[in-house]
């Protein structure tokens, strides 16, 4: 396969990542906080439920399908490459916050009922939505970095001598 073909891929997989960032955060997470416990619940655990089989694949294959581009792009030394590894570090940063964070947070909401609700829930939800924009930014910058990397091609840098 070729570097413009691997490109492609890459970029559509991590445009299906940050979608799923972005959506949530632009349609739900801004007001989250004036959520009631009930409303709460029922959008987080029916998100959980929906995005715990996809995301686990999407986001590896996502991330995975950079090596390509990078090694194809190394020897040069291009623009290229440059770009590609900085969108890679914050799509591995993006992963990161999911497994570290926002997963535990998610596997305990998954479990939580009304009667069951924690006193501390709302800490929890900030919590969650704190590193749910920072996961999201990321997601964006690294998705604009890999798009940039595909565009924005240079000639390769030459060592002389």
């Amino acid at each position: 396969m070729t570097l413009k073909s691997w490109q492609f891929i890459n970029i559509f997989l991590a445009a299906l990542v940050t979608g799923v960032f972005w959506g949530p955060w632009l349609g739900l997470s801004r007001s989250i906080e004036s959520f009631s416990p009930e409303i709460f619940l029922a959008i987080g655990q029916r998100m959980i439920g929906n995005l715990a089989p996809i995301m686990p694949i999407l986001m590896p294959a996502a991330i995975l399908s950079t090596v390509p581009v990078l090694l194809m792009s190394f020897r040069r030394r291009s623009t290229t490459f440059y770009l590609t590894l900085a969108g890679f570090g914050l799509l591995v940063v993006a992963l990161l916050i999911t497994l570290l964070v926002e997963v535990p947070i998610d596997d305990r909401i998954k479990t939580w009922t009304l009667e069951s609700l924690p006193a501390d829930w709302q800490a929890a939800r900030d919590r969650w939505e704190k590193f749910h924009v920072m996961r999201t930014f990321a997601s964006v910058a690294g998705l604009a970095l890999l798009i940039a990397g595909a565009v924005f091609e240079s000639p390769p840098h030459r060592k002389d001598g």
